[in-house]
């Protein structure tokens, strides 16, 4: 199962935690969404200013959950998600950007 090759990955990234969200999971470093599983794909967090390089790459594309394109987030094909090195990259990526960000409150609820 994707979310649990995820969970393995992330098991050593400090302020890692789980929420529900886009119908899927969502995993959050600091608070701050790294990447989430859409079904059999991987929604990665990118940013804005890499999010053009990470859409020009094979089976990415634009994350459209609510009918507009959300900037800064991909979603990775399931085809490209059986290399664990591949998966392991992406999740690495989305880490990266989330860590990059500013420590968040966890939200109540």
């Amino acid at each position: 199962m994707l979310a649990d090759k995820v969970r393995g990955i992330l098991a050593e990234v400090p302020e890692v935690s789980e929420r529900k969200m886009f119908g899927g999971v969502a995993f959050m470093v600091s608070n701050n969404m790294a990447l989430g599983i859409l079904g059999d794909e991987l929604m990665v967090r990118v940013g804005a200013e890499a999010w053009a390089q990470a859409l020009g790459e094979p089976g990415v594309q634009e994350m459209d959950f609510t009918g507009r394109s959300m900037r800064g987030f991909v979603v990775v094909g399931a085809e490209l998600l059986e290399v664990d090195a591949r998966l392991e990259a992406w999740v690495e990526r989305g880490v990266s950007f989330a860590e990059s960000l500013p420590p968040k409150e966890a939200k109540a609820g």
